[in-house]
């Protein structure tokens, strides 16, 4: 049984993974990367804060190998995607805590995070450590409010439940 598990684990991360890199580009606003952030938190409610870091280090990695995206892509995600699982798990299940955690993680610390890396990898000393926080919340909160959204109706389905069962992931019914 636990390896069928493990094998629907790493089906549904590589689902996402490509899901990720399919519609980051497509559903874009410049500057921002709202359908990274919704994969993000659903993989943290799905998987874990663990299996979420894996998740946008991937895409983050083949965009920034394909597409030619700067590291931002990896600065941009990471920290949201484990925060988000974090205090999704901590609060027991509370979706918002997700979507907090996402908000935390990438608009604020992940935005800071980038200010160094792009100063010492790209050059740009033309900017100050917050320029990145408006376009990374505006973000986080789109791809939040979706996913918020999307994983409430799974929800009150009760097929958010059911699937993070078939995952061997923590649930917490109400």
């Amino acid at each position: 049984m636990k390896k069928k598990t493990d094998v629907l684990r790493l089906a549904t991360l590589s689902m996402l993974v490509a899901l990720g890199v399919v519609i980051s580009p497509l559903l874009r606003i410049e500057g921002m990367c709202p359908m990274a952030h919704f994969i993000n938190i659903v993989c943290a409610v799905l998987l874990g804060p663990w299996y979420a870091l894996l998740c946008a280090s991937l895409i983050g990695i083949i965009r920034m190998v394909l597409m030619g995206i700067p590291p931002l892509a990896l600065t941009g995600a990471v920290f949201g995607a484990v925060l988000s699982g974090m205090l999704y798990r901590f609060s027991r299940g509370k979706l918002l805590f997700g979507v907090i955690g996402e908000i935390i993680g990438t608009g604020i610390i992940g935005a800071i995070v980038s200010y160094p890396v792009m100063t010492l990898l790209y050059g740009k000393t033309n900017l100050t450590w917050f320029f990145y926080v408006p376009l990374f919340i505006s973000g986080t909160l789109i791809g939040g409010t979706i996913a918020y959204f999307f994983l409430l109706s799974l929800k009150k389905s009760g097929n958010l439940s059911a699937i993070q069962k078939k995952l061997g992931a923590k649930t917490y019914d109400k």
